[in-house]
């Protein structure tokens, strides 16, 4: 036992590619082999192991604490019914666990699934599902290729996960109702060490200021001195913008970090108060 914090990711699948881009933004050092051919790399500047498994096997192995903590779909854990601590959305992998029905057919009303067969991988979920909405169907549990049971007479539905939805189009199903939506998400175990703790802390808050700079940009431009206040105003900004003079006396630079999706709905207003120059930079790292 060297004392390393064990993160457990998808050895092979959408959100292996994610996962290790968002442990090299929080400054690891690590060279993962994304072939699959090694199950465990190590950090070369941090205390942490990396271990590539199967998805469905991540929130078991966390639970038993063969794994501190790890990266996995909402819809695997839960799924697999297991206990670990949710700690953090990581904003990637989204999806989600739709009922598809064949394109030949219509399906407007979610009572019309009562009485109808459903094939899924996912049947914790699927009855969840239709016992919160008084739905009778039947269930069958299939392990893959959930989306040609329609054309094999197995079942009258599907219940899968979507992303693109290009898997459908080419199986002939047409989307219908949306079961659960689904994204990335940091797992613990209940059961750490102190000492694992402190360096999943110390993770943790390296993920979460790569999380808050992508969705935040550092706004940079100059203004005429008399339009400071009608500027601040129209800012959405998370702390006081900087306010720096310039050599024109009667102009000022102004330097503030907002959230990246405000900028095209502020960007006339702020031309239209007077700013110039205006530049709009990404942030790596953002700790608040």
């Amino acid at each position: 036992m060297n004392g390393n914090l064990k993160l457990a990711i998808q050895r092979k699948g959408r959100l292996t590619e994610k996962s290790v881009e968002l442990l090299n933004l929080c400054g690891l050092d690590i060279d993962p082999d994304l072939s699959g051919e090694r199950l465990t790399v190590s950090a070369r500047n941090f205390p942490l192991d990396i271990l590539f498994l199967r998805d469905d096997d991540i929130p078991e192995y966390v639970q038993d604490g063969v794994a501190d903590t790890g990266i996995v779909g909402e819809n695997v854990i839960f799924e697999k019914q297991t206990k670990t601590i949710e700690l953090e959305k990581l904003g990637f992998g989204r999806c989600s666990l739709l009922i598809a029905h064949p394109e030949n057919k219509e399906l407007k009303n979610i009572n019309e699934i009562n009485g109808k067969v459903i094939a899924t991988s996912y049947p914790v979920i699927l009855k969840n599902f239709l016992k919160e909405n008084n739905i009778e169907a039947k269930i069958i549990e299939l392990s893959g290729s959930v989306e040609i049971a329609p054309s094999l007479g197995i079942a009258d539905l599907i219940c899968d996960i979507v992303s693109t939805g290009n898997t459908l189009m080419m199986n002939k199903l047409k989307k219908s109702f949306t079961v659960f939506n689904s994204e990335a998400v940091l797992i613990s175990s209940n059961k750490l060490e102190t000492s694992k703790n402190e360096i999943l802390n110390d993770l943790l808050r390296r993920i979460r200021s790569v999380l808050k700079a992508r969705t935040s940009k550092y706004l940079m431009m100059n203004i005429p001195k008399d339009s400071l206040e009608k500027i601040v105003s129209i800012i959405p900004s998370l702390k006081s913008p900087t306010v720096l003079h310039l050599a024109e006396e009667n102009m000022l630079a102004v330097h503030v970090v907002i959230p990246q999706d405000q900028f095209w709905n502020i960007i006339e207003d702020l031309k239209a108060a007077g700013a110039s120059g205006i530049l709009l930079l990404p942030i790596e790292n953002m700790i608040i």
